[in-house]
Parts: structure tokens; C-alpha cells; sequence
């Protein structure tokens, strides 16, 4: 007795390519305007606090994402017009765009980390106040923010390597009003009518010779 093979359609083996293709190119959208989103915000929030000694008391300071780093800010912007950039180019294009989404997410990343215990912001600071060039922040100490910086980079960090992966798989912006290779229709001239005189009038003025001569 003879066993039958079940040959896959066409059409289920081209379904998965496809389907991946649509399934990373939401994920990348949606890691890379999120993760701008989250990083400029956690540059507007406080990264670090301490206490500098003026008049012989404490003297509260704070400082900002943007106080201490603007590499984080400065790199979503590069990662959301990356991002956006990937669907206006193509080819090698795409593959260039996409690699400056995903480095500049590893900037942010990089950037937040190393400004999670940076102090130099709020040195200054506790300078400026107690009018000592050589006052530094005591009582130092840091919130999260930084790490929610962190992550908003991983995540543009991500959408640029699924860009790198399925990048060539994602429709073009400008895709759907190019041509499609098809042989464009060329625009016969219209007939014109020697016993119509408005005919006539209407060749002349497309620039045509009316007697087809």
C-alpha cells in the first residue's frame, strides 16, 4: 500500500516569509517610537541629588538627565529619524539607516549608564553655590532614571536590528507611486477633425500640426 506525500501550496510557504516580515515591522515601529519616547523622557527627569555646604549649612541640589549627559536626548532623535528614514531608502540605503537606529540606541544605553553615577553635574553645581572652586556634592545619591533611559535605548537598540534582519522585506514609503517595471502607456494625440474648427484650434494649441503633416 502506497503513502501519499502532502506537497505544501505555494502559497503556505510564501505566508511565512511574509507574515514575519509584517509581524517584525510592527515590533520596530513600536520599540523605536517607544523607546524615544521613553528616553527623552527620563532625560527631562532628576538623575541625582546631594548637598553642598554654604554659609555653614546644606544646600540642596539636583540635577537633570539633560544636566548630566545630552548624548541620550541627542540620540533618540538620531534613532526616531532613523527610524522614520528606513521606509524612504532602499537597499544598501535601508541597511545603513537601519545600522544608525541600532547604534544610536547603543549610545543611549551606553550614555545612561555611564551618567547613572556621574557626579560632575552637581560638582559644579555645589561650586557655583558655595563660590568654592573646589566644592564637590555630598550626600550623593541617584535615582532610576537613568535605567529607564537604559531601557528606552535597548528598545531603539532593537528595532534597529530587527530593521538589519527584515529591513529588505519592509515596504518603501514611496513604494506603492513608483513604477512597477511595467512599460508605461504611452498617450496617443487625438484625432482631429479638418471640418471642425474647434478641433483645429485645440491642435494648435497642444503644439500639434493639425493637417498630420
Amino acid at each position: 500500500m502506497g503513502y501519499v506525500t502532502a506537497v505544501p501550496h505555494p502559497r503556505s510557504e510564501a505566508a511565512g516569509p511574509a507574515r514575519a516580515g509584517r509581524l517584525s515591522l510592527a515590533v520596530a515601529l513600536l520599540c523605536g517610537a517607544l523607546g524615544a519616547a521613553v528616553a527623552l523622557l527620563a532625560t527631562r527627569q532628576r538623575w541625582s541629588e546631594g548637598t553642598a555646604t554654604v554659609a555653614g549649612g546644606a544646600f540642596p541640589l539636583t540635577a537633570k538627565g539633560s544636566d548630566v549627559t545630552g548624548v541620550p536626548a541627542a540620540l533618540a532623535i538620531v534613532g526616531l529619524a532613523a527610524l522614520v528614514a528606513v521606509f524612504a531608502v532602499r537597499k544598501a540605503g535601508r541597511l545603513l539607516v537601519a545600522a544608525l537606529l541600532a547604534l544610536s540606541g547603543a549610545g543611549i544605553v551606553a550614555a545612561a549608564l555611564f551618567g547613572a553615577s556621574d557626579a560632575s553635574a552637581l560638582d559644579e553645581q555645589a561650586a557655583q553655590a558655595s563660590g568654592d572652586t573646589s566644592a564637590t556634592v555630598a550626600a550623593l545619591s541617584h535615582t532610576a532614571w537613568p535605567y529607564v533611559a537604559v531601557v528606552g535605548g535597548a528598545l531603539i537598540l532593537l528595532a534597529g536590528l530587527l530593521a538589519l534582519r527584515y529591513g529588505r522585506s519592509w515596504p518603501a514609503m514611496s513604494g506603492r507611486y513608483e513604477r512597477d517595471g511595467a512599460p508605461r502607456v504611452r498617450r496617443t494625440a487625438a484625432v482631429v477633425d479638418p471640418d471642425r474648427p474647434e478641433d483645429i484650434w485645440k491642435a494648435l494649441d497642444r503644439g500639434e500640426d493639425p493637417t498630420g503633416a
